[in-house]
């Protein structure tokens, strides 16, 4: 499989250090997500969206979806790990998602508002957290890990661009 075109931006690297400025920076991310996404698909030609950027790979319409169907799990996933002791997440099957008709065929306009929303709340939890509150993790299962608020902060922001340039594939 070819690795520029599955991680046009490179695979995720968590920071050396959750510097305040790492998050900060990670925080005007998904703050500015859903307006740079509208710019970025302002530009995409006519049905791009129904192509895939990659052989074997989502089209533009499913990566839509699946920012909305992800992130929408992420600002979960916060309530949760801020609500509960080390909460175990629970994960989706994202390749089966995105197969669903909603992620198939839906416009994209509700993903879009949702995304909108979410990234709005997110953005203002993040900034509002303490940080202590940043340190307190969540148990993923499939990765048998812990995974504090920290990474998961740096984790969305570089999906955020991961996807994005999903999508500038298809311009």
């Amino acid at each position: 499989m070819n690795e520029a075109l599955q991680y046009p931006i490179g695979r995720f690297q968590a920071p050396s250090e959750f510097s305040d400025d790492a998050i900060t920076e990670a925080i005007s991310t998904i703050a500015t997500f859903p307006a740079v996404l509208q710019e970025t698909l302002a530009f995409l030609p006519e049905g791009a969206l129904d192509r895939p950027y990659r052989p074997d790979g989502w089209t533009g319409r499913q990566v839509v979806n699946h920012l909305a169907d992800s992130h929408m799990h992420c600002l979960a996933r916060f309530k949760w790990t801020l609500t509960e002791n080390s909460p175990t997440i629970k994960p989706y099957l994202q390749d089966a998602w995105v197969e669903l008709p909603d992620s198939l065929h839906f416009p994209i306009g509700a993903s879009l508002q949702m995304l909108q929303g979410i990234h709005a709340r997110l953005a203002h939890l993040m900034a509002s957290l303490t940080p202590a509150q940043r340190m307190l993790t969540y148990y993923h299962p499939e990765s048998q890990k812990d995974f504090s608020l920290d990474y998961a902060t740096t984790l969305y922001a570089w999906h955020c661009k991961h996807h994005l340039g999903h999508l500038l594939l298809l311009a």
